[in-house]
């Protein structure tokens, strides 16, 4: 029997990144997804994570103090990692903590001024998952 991935997705909790985050947990319709906000987020909730996601509107968010922290001092070389916003800049950001832990990190996802469509995020999935 197959056990069913674990996927964790840590955001900073602002409403179009929640928005964000919860298509992609809808895409994941065959894992065990869990969205926290990164202020309620803890070291444990990533230890069982097979994959993870970090989303967040601006770069460098107060709430994301301790994610970053713990990401600059552990080895995920073997988790996968997807990072998403929209803003450009706080990809960047998002990329940086990932580089960090040394996670295999996929494409960024940017999304834009419109409304993101559930296709363009189960394609930028394939690329992670």
């Amino acid at each position: 029997m197959e056990t069913k991935k674990r996927v964790l997705i840590v955001t900073d909790g602002t409403d179009q990144i929640k928005v964000i985050a919860e298509l992609i947990a809808s895409c994941l319709t065959d894992s065990d997804v869990k969205i926290c906000q990164a202020e309620s987020f803890a070291g444990t909730d990533l230890l069982p994570a097979h994959i993870f996601f970090l989303g967040c509107e601006n770069p460098n968010p107060e709430s994301f103090q301790y994610l970053s922290q713990m990401l600059a001092h552990i080895n995920l070389a073997n988790r996968r990692c997807g990072v998403f916003s929209n803003n450009t800049k706080a990809l960047k950001y998002l990329s940086g903590l990932v580089m960090d832990c040394e996670a295999s990190l996929g494409e960024p996802l940017l999304a834009g001024d419109t409304a993101i469509k559930p296709a363009d995020v189960k394609k930028w999935l394939k690329g992670i998952l």
